[in-house]
């Protein structure tokens, strides 16, 4: 089975020189039988709250989905900072509109995994996201997702984003490897399944955040780079 980053498209041309995989075209979303419409990629609802989460934009487009763990540092994806002209709107559920916008002065990717830490230029008072650590998630268990990612069929992934963050159920089937064959966690599709625009997002189990959201078949299955794999080298950047 082929998996394929969760960029959207535009922002998949300049990163595929990094990828470690073939980047395929954004999957179709299937209509529901006499729905007449499409059924959203997806799929689960609206999130109700997420004062940690961010929306990651590259020169000003919509790009990835992120975390603040802590007032001057977001937690996403390796592969959605590579655009460069990082800006990210914090705490708010509209991507539009709300909470606080800062912009990314400098970007520490991790060598071996899907991970970027970025310092922003200002101090942000927010909820930080909590990081899990290991035996914070197990196989079977079921898992919150979150992000601003496409939720219909609409060619492109990048004109088809959410306006207000989503979340979606998952079910962990165990480790695996993420798009720089990092340590990740797998996930099979339960109530819904990430699409382009997710990436970078959280995973969250118990209220803690275990994963990064980094490739998905947008059908099945997708994988999030194991955070609890990668505390001390977040710790060592951003000290939480």
């Amino acid at each position: 089975m082929r998996i394929t980053r969760l960029v959207p498209a535009l922002i998949a041309a300049m990163a595929a020189v990094l990828s470690l995989f073939v980047l395929a075209p954004a999957a179709s979303a299937k209509e529901a039988p006499g729905s007449g419409g499409p059924q959203p990629i997806i799929g689960g609802g609206y999130a109700q709250n997420a004062p940690w989460a961010a929306r990651l934009f590259s020169n000003g487009r919509e790009t990835c989905s992120a975390t603040i763990i802590a007032p001057t540092w977001i937690l996403t994806a390796r592969h959605c900072v590579s655009g460069g002209g990082l800006s990210f709107r914090i705490g708010s559920l509209n991507q539009h509109s709300g909470g606080t916008v800062a912009n990314g002065t400098q970007i520490y990717n991790h060598s071996s995994s899907d991970l970027s830490l970025v310092r922003l230029d200002r101090s942000v008072s927010a909820t930080y996201a909590r990081l899990g650590q290991p035996g914070s998630v197990s196989v079977n268990q079921t898992v919150q997702v979150y992000g601003w990612g496409a939720t219909s069929r609409c060619g492109s992934e990048a004109n088809c984003q959410s306006q207000y963050l989503k979340v979606a159920n998952v079910i962990v089937t165990g480790g695996c490897r993420d798009a720089y064959s990092g340590s990740a966690i797998c996930a099979r599709r339960g109530d819904g399944i990430t699409a382009g625009g997710d990436s970078g997002g959280p995973m969250m189990a118990n209220g803690v955040q275990v994963g990064v959201a980094s490739t998905s078949d947008r059908q099945t299955t997708t994988a999030y780079t194991n955070v609890t794999a990668y505390r001390s080298w977040i710790q060592s950047i951003a000290g939480v």
